[in-house]
């Protein structure tokens, strides 16, 4: 793993994604396919598992048929781990899919197919914060500066997958042209039954009361946490280094209260302003 970045169209990505670039934008997708899109540390394998298990009726053992991880292939990984390129082709249909992607550099085939696309927006401090803890342990990324200049890189976007605010905006404009939808960190944490039922509608799943209510419990932080299939515990090690730190660590909302000053909150609340001037997008808790 080389740890660093380069420019792939003008978005920072880790070089060893970066390398295999043209596979990845010419990804395949098919007609039924359905995508999980994130800015990372924003909820993606939580909406993989509730994603799963609305797809699989909520039965437990089918969705611990593997980790969520080759359940749910991620697009950008294809070429440094299992399931590979030739084993997501062979996958049936529908498939479910996971990318870090912004909307502009999410491969062609998923908008000519009108594939149903889930995107999942986190507030901004929270999304750095945890950010800065899987930086720690995420290998093909630069090792992180002290939390400051961290900090200050994520503004610039000179993080791995760019700019968080190109990424929630470009996703939130998006929604009128794709077949996309929304939905908030924040919501699924306050109102998880709420907001399954709103996911299950949008994937064309006509499920009982008590089904949701199933998939909730199977899909809460603390059951995942315990779940080997959900929790990433048996992820390629030369890919994620989990020997101090695990990949699920707190699922809060308002964790950035442990790491930013005050004088850091006011410039970053500066900064945020600025950048999300003009845009309609307005987040459930905080920023």
């Amino acid at each position: 793993m080389q740890r660093r970045l380069t420019v792939v169209e003008g978005m920072a990505l880790a070089y060893d994604i970066a390398k295999e670039w043209e596979q990845i934008k010419n990804f395949q997708a098919r007609d039924g396919d359905i995508l999980i899109d994130t800015y990372p540390k924003s909820g993606t394998t939580w909406m993989q598992e509730i994603v799963d298990l609305i797809m699989h009726d909520a039965d437990e053992q089918a969705c611990r048929r593997g980790p969520v991880y080759e359940r749910i292939p991620f697009i950008e990984l294809f070429h440094l781990m299992k399931p590979g390129i030739e084993e997501v082709n062979r996958m049936p249909s529908p498939r479910i899919l996971k990318s870090h992607l912004p909307v502009q550099l999410v491969p062609q085939s998923f908008w000519e197919h009108n594939c149903k696309v889930i995107y999942v927006a986190r507030n901004a401090r929270d999304t750095v914060t945890s950010f800065y803890h899987f930086d720690h342990i995420l290998l093909f990324h630069p090792h992180p500066d002290p939390w400051e200049k961290y900090l200050e890189r994520f503004m610039k976007g000179d993080v791995g997958w760019g700019s968080w605010y190109d990424h929630v905006k470009g996703f939130w404009e998006a929604q009128g042209k794709h077949n996309i939808l929304y939905v908030f960190f924040e919501d699924v944490k306050k109102a998880p039954l709420q907001e399954i039922r709103k996911v299950a509608k949008f994937l064309g799943k006509n499920l009982s009361e008590e089904t949701i209510e199933k998939i909730g419990r199977l899909s809460s932080f603390e059951y995942m946490k315990k779940n080997p299939m959900a929790n990433y515990s048996d992820f390629p090690k030369e890919i994620l280094d989990q020997s101090e730190a695990g990949f699920m660590r707190k699922g809060k909302v308002g964790d950035w209260k442990t790491l930013f000053t005050v004088q850091q909150n006011e410039l970053f609340e500066e900064d945020y302003q600025r950048q999300m001037a003009g845009s309609s997008l307005k987040f459930p808790v905080g920023k």
